[in-house]
């Protein structure tokens, strides 16, 4: 849907201002949105589109600048403020109790009562009424702590619904969907624009952009870059804009020169999960894993990493046999692993950067039993500046960072590690453009130095684009093996990932 732009937008923000200490994090950023409109927003990572849309969801209060909807200057002090406007935020990391049922999220802070007392019944109708609304069928008794991660976004979708929201601001919304959920995804955002509801749609994924959104606003470094129509916008042109230089090459290429085997992993299993996966990774060469989500892929380089107890298998590393039992037992080996789950699994959020990065290098930065603050600053600024990590200071909490500069950050303490052999899973999600291409020279470099490098991807085109080998997987199983190249397709991978 095209909304006419002669109209006077659903929603206008001009002039917004926004810092923290140390970081200007908004510059006067404008943006206007009309109803019925897919709005694209973006950026790479730290550009300032989170705390846009936190100043709009009330979650935050601009420094300077006004915001208006319908024409009328508004003002919100809080969340609740923003919703009762008709505001719906819906974060990558939901906001929903996990031990509620669907029906009591949706209602949640508005609950339906009589003489005092919850009408549970008159929700469940409600939130019923809401998800055939969406075309959609979810148990409401089932508690959102067991619902997959498509069907919780569809509660904070009915959550948005139930609250007469006019605005719907989408951040990274099909970073843990599969395909199939993604198109329902995108069925369910043409029918909310069919109502005049509009959408800030916030996104890395560029297929997803020009598939869907009306305009893009593309912020960099807190500051307004462009406000574009995607009719007529190039891929090019519009990654230039985000990260301010060309990239003459996404997935940059390199000749593959294979060394020697240097990891040999046979017959691993875990019950149901892995089940016989065998193969070999040579110096110098990237094997990508494919599959479709709940393969196995992660699972199995969690076993290799000791993370968790494997039922049988051998690992070989240069020839010699590992028992590994705990990650511990891996990092001591020389093998690094790069979680899916950065936020999770591969950081502590409440410590600085400078502690994350010390986690695994304890030993080499200490002395005497204590570690040295002086040689631990000195290496992570090294790497602070060979990966241009935007940080203020290296006290920072890990939870403050943007999800790119945080993937740099649990890069960075592997990089100092000097891991043979490195696991990266989803290297790249959450992580805009141009902070891809540096993550993508980086594993190319590592390969060069003779490490050996397997990586897990949920997207095609970047396993196409920087695999020498792929693997594919199925309910926990190889079903194939492709030496990558020009003549591979998607479609090649999909066959063997759905066998």
């Amino acid at each position: 849907m095209t909304s006419d732009p002669s109209a006077i937008p659903l929603l206008s923000m001009r002039g917004i201002r926004k810092s923290f200490p140390g970081v200007q994090s908004l510059r006067g950023v404008d943006l206007d949105v009309h109803a019925g409109e897919v709005l694209a927003l973006l950026g790479e990572n730290g550009a300032g589109k989170s705390t846009l849309m936190k100043v709009l969801g009330g979650a935050h209060r601009a420094d300077a600048g006004v915001l208006e909807m319908d024409g009328a200057k508004v003002s919100f002090g809080s969340p609740q403020e923003a919703r009762a406007a008709g505001i719906a935020v819906i974060y990558q990391e939901f906001n929903l109790v996990p031990g509620l049922t669907a029906a009591e999220n949706i209602f949640l802070g508005q609950e339906a009562t009589r003489a005092g007392i919850v009408a549970r019944g008159e929700e469940r109708r409600r939130a019923a009424d809401l998800f055939r609304r969406l075309g959609v069928a979810i148990d409401l008794d089932t508690p959102c702590s067991r619902l997959t991660t498509a069907q919780q976004q569809l509660v904070e979708i009915a959550r948005a619904l139930a609250r007469d929201t006019r605005i719907i601001v989408m951040d990274e919304p099909t970073a843990a969907l599969t395909a199939g959920e993604v198109s329902r995804l995108f069925e369910i955002i043409r029918d909310l624009q069919s109502r005049g509801i509009a959408v800030i749609y916030i996104s890395h994924r560029l297929d997803e952009i020009f598939a869907l959104a009306d305009r893009v606003v593309v912020l960099r470094d807190g500051r307004n870059v462009g406000t574009r129509p995607l009719e007529g916008l190039g891929r090019t042109e519009l990654i230039k804009m985000m990260v301010g230089r060309e990239l003459a090459d996404e997935y940059p290429r390199r000749t593959a020169t294979p060394g020697p085997v240097r990891l040999v992993v046979s017959g691993l299993c875990r019950g149901k999960a892995v089940r016989d996966v065998s193969f070999t990774v040579r110096a110098g060469e990237i094997l990508a894993i494919a599959g479709l989500v709940g393969a196995g892929r992660t699972e199995t380089l969690r076993l290799i990493f000791g993370a968790d107890r494997r039922h049988a298998g051998d690992i070989i590393l240069d020839g010699c046999k590992l028992d590994i039992r705990s990650p511990r037992d891996a990092i001591a080996a020389g093998i690094g692993l790069l979680t899916e789950d950065r936020k999770l699994q591969g950081l502590v959020l409440g410590q600085s950067v400078r502690e994350n990065f010390a986690l695994p290098n304890l030993g080499p930065l200490s002395r005497l039993g204590f570690v040295d603050g002086r040689r631990e600053r000195e290496a992570f600024g090294r790497h602070v500046d060979q990966l241009r990590i935007k940080v203020p200071h290296q006290d920072e909490r890990a939870r403050n960072l943007s999800g790119g500069n945080q993937q740099k950050v649990v890069l960075a303490k592997w990089l100092e590690r000097d891991c043979e052999v490195l696991f990266f899973d989803e290297p790249t999600r959450g992580i805009d453009v141009g902070a891809r291409h540096e993550i993508y020279l980086l594993m190319n470099d590592l390969a060069a130095r003779g490490k050996a490098i397997v990586m897990v991807s949920s997207e095609l085109p970047e396993v196409l684009g920087l695999a020498d080998r792929i693997l594919v997987m199925h309910e926990g199983r190889i079903t194939g093996e492709i030496a990558s190249g020009p003549t591979v397709t998607q479609e090649e991978i999909m066959r063997l990932a759905m066998a």
